[in-house]
């Protein structure tokens, strides 16, 4: 496995994959990697040629007063596992490398940027978007891989490949779980035992709302209180957001039904957590 850290030169290394029968899988992550990430890395080594991993703390995706600072940085023991699961490069490039200091660029996909977690984050899915179409050109994959438990990143990723007619699949995995159902998160490192026990709040909510579905409740508004609910009765939980919308647009629903998400953010502790669920 090649760690490099030179964009102009990941990107040599990725033509030749790129251009392989089979094709480049991308694997972009922040790092801190965990079962879930691991995850990707196996979808696109059963599909694709060649398999390379990004790790970038990607500074244009924080807002003020966020974590970017503190956000958890492992990158020896991540290169160890994306070894072990036999990945052929690992893209570590410095933010000066990937943002000169005359960088003027940025991509943004207007109205799904300001909604769910956008509308609490500004100008976070202009970072995303900025930084994923980046790795798109430098790489030149035939898929990326993306987990379902960040679904609005998904769908913003997904609207600016298909405006932009980027030529790259968008391969969108299931949510890895802890056996007791909290979503595998890089940010889970942040709670300490009590705060762990409190963040089961959001699996809770998404549950009582999908039961509530399954019980022949149609209704967002009731489907939404039933779930706020639950998180408001956690200590230690303040609600970002509960929403059901539509998956692509990420508007809120009239009625529920088949492929609605079901979304939910929170802080708990220190962290904000985000989970999901499609009914």
């Amino acid at each position: 496995m090649q760690v490099v850290a030179d964009p102009a030169e990941f990107h040599r290394l990725c033509r030749g994959w790129a251009a392989a029968a089979g094709g480049l899988g991308l694997v972009p992550t922040m790092g801190a990697l965990h079962a879930g990430h691991l995850s990707l890395v196996r979808a696109s080594r059963g599909r694709d040629a060649a398999t390379a991993a990004s790790i970038f703390v990607n500074p244009l995706q924080f807002g003020p007063g966020e974590d970017f600072a503190r956000y958890p940085r492992a990158l020896e023991r991540d290169c160890a596992l994306l070894e072990r699961e036999g990945v052929t490069a690992v893209f570590t490039p410095a933010a000066e490398a990937m943002y000169p200091a005359d960088f003027a660029t940025a991509v943004e996909v207007a109205g799904l940027s300001e909604r769910l977690c956008g509308a609490s984050r500004p100008g976070h899915f202009r970072g995303v978007a900025t930084v994923v179409l980046k790795l798109f050109l430098l790489a030149q994959p035939a898929r990326a891989y993306f987990g379902q438990k960040d679904a609005a990143q998904v769908a913003v990723i997904r609207r600016m490949v298909r405006d932009l007619a980027a030529p790259v699949e968008i391969v969108v995995c299931p949510i890895v779980r802890e056996p007791d159902g909290l979503a595998m998160s890089s940010r889970n490192a942040y709670l300490d035992a009590a705060a762990r026990r409190h963040a089961l709040a959001l699996y809770r909510s998404l549950s009582v709302m999908r039961d509530r579905y399954q019980a022949g409740e149609r209704d967002p508004a009731r489907l939404l209180a039933a779930g706020r609910a639950v998180l408001e009765a956690e200590p230690g939980v303040r609600p970002d957001y509960v929403a059901a919308v539509d998956p692509d647009s990420l508007l809120p629903v009239a009625a529920a039904g088949p492929g609605t998400l079901l979304a939910v953010a929170a802080f708990v502790g220190p962290a904000r957590l985000i989970d999901n669920l499609l009914l």
